[in-house]
């Protein structure tokens, strides 16, 4: 017994030395209910609408990607900060809160002040991904809750829909990531949509000449004006991925190769003159199992963003406010 606790204990240095102090085991004894419940809670928020899945996703992506993984995304205004959700790239397009304060609740029921909501973030992303035909991974646990929110930085940090290949590195650079991750990261696009005004520019004003981007595919783009107009529409949606919106597979390589990817950060991952980019769309594109192997990687990777571990942050019992 005593034996087996020392090989715990060691799995444990090992695992969190690795990832930042991080542990996927975190919650086996303090909350062991925690990924069932998560998952059930998933099961049917995508059931009764698929695009939740996605939308999950790219919570935890816009939360790590500023000021770290530690959930101050889902903080509201408050006198002391304005909250992330106001800034530019967030602004009617986040979505998802519900369901992650459905998860908080049930969780706070069973394990009250134990499992923090950027731990929430990070395994409703993968379980969102799994449901959607996606790849598994463990994720590393024992991130903590920021008290305040970073309204300016999410501003500054989040790239995009129109960004160059050349901004899309300089900011994953600045996450720690690299070219690798960048272009597997922007597979999650496989699900989800996007709306009218984040690729209005490629339709009809790409290069500032009033000119579309010649880069899209002739049916691709009248389909795309069909839904998007030169003015107003702004919140029309189209999926970023037409072959498969709903399902987590490599579908959305094939579409850049095309000329079928629909926001500019899409397409310059081909087009940008990158070397290393190009040949990873390519290599996504025709072996999905490697796509699937590099996108678990990087999703590890970015969830071990500048996470607040030990007495940094806090646990917070309602996900919206600081305790």
């Amino acid at each position: 017994m005593l034996f087996l606790s020392c090989a715990i204990f060691q799995a444990f240095l090992v695992s969190s030395s690795n990832n930042g102090g991080l542990f996927p085991d975190l919650y086996q004894f303090s909350c062991p209910e925690a990924n069932e419940i998560i998952m059930s809670v998933l099961e049917e928020a995508i059931a009764k609408d698929p695009r939740m899945a996605a939308s999950l996703l790219r919570l935890h992506f816009h939360d790590c990607f500023v000021q770290g993984c530690d959930a101050s995304v889902l903080l509201d205004n408050s006198s002391a900060f304005k909250s992330e959700k106001e800034a530019g790239p967030n602004k009617n397009s986040l979505r998802g809160f519900e369901v992650i304060d459905q998860i908080k609740a049930k969780l706070e029921q069973v394990c009250p002040h134990t499992v923090s909501c950027a731990d929430i973030l990070a395994l409703a992303a993968r379980d969102s991904v799994v449901l959607s035909g996606g790849p598994y991974w463990e994720v590393p646990l024992g991130r903590r809750d920021s008290k305040r929110a970073y309204f300016n930085k999410a501003n500054a940090n989040i790239p995009a829909p129109n960004s160059t290949i050349q901004t899309l590195i300089s900011l994953f650079n600045r996450q720690g990531l690299n070219e690798k991750d960048l272009v597997a990261l922007s597979g999650a696009h496989t699900i989800g949509v996007a709306r009218c005004v984040s690729f209005r520019q490629r339709l009809y004003n790409q290069k500032g000449n009033h000119l579309p981007d010649a880069t899209l595919e002739k049916t691709y783009y009248n389909d795309l004006k069909s839904i998007c107009p030169t003015s107003g529409g702004d919140n029309n949606i189209t999926p970023l991925d037409i072959a498969s919106p709903n399902r987590f597979d490599n579908s959305y390589f094939k579409l850049l190769l095309l000329g079928k990817g629909l926001l500019n950060s899409d397409e310059v991952l081909l087009t940008g003159k990158v070397k290393k980019t190009k040949q990873l769309v390519k290599i996504y594109a025709e072996n999905e199992a490697i796509f699937f192997h590099q996108f678990s990687k990087s999703m590890v990777k970015m969830g071990n963003i500048s996470p607040l571990t030990e007495l940094k942050g806090e646990i917070r019992k309602n996900c919206r406010r600081v305790n």
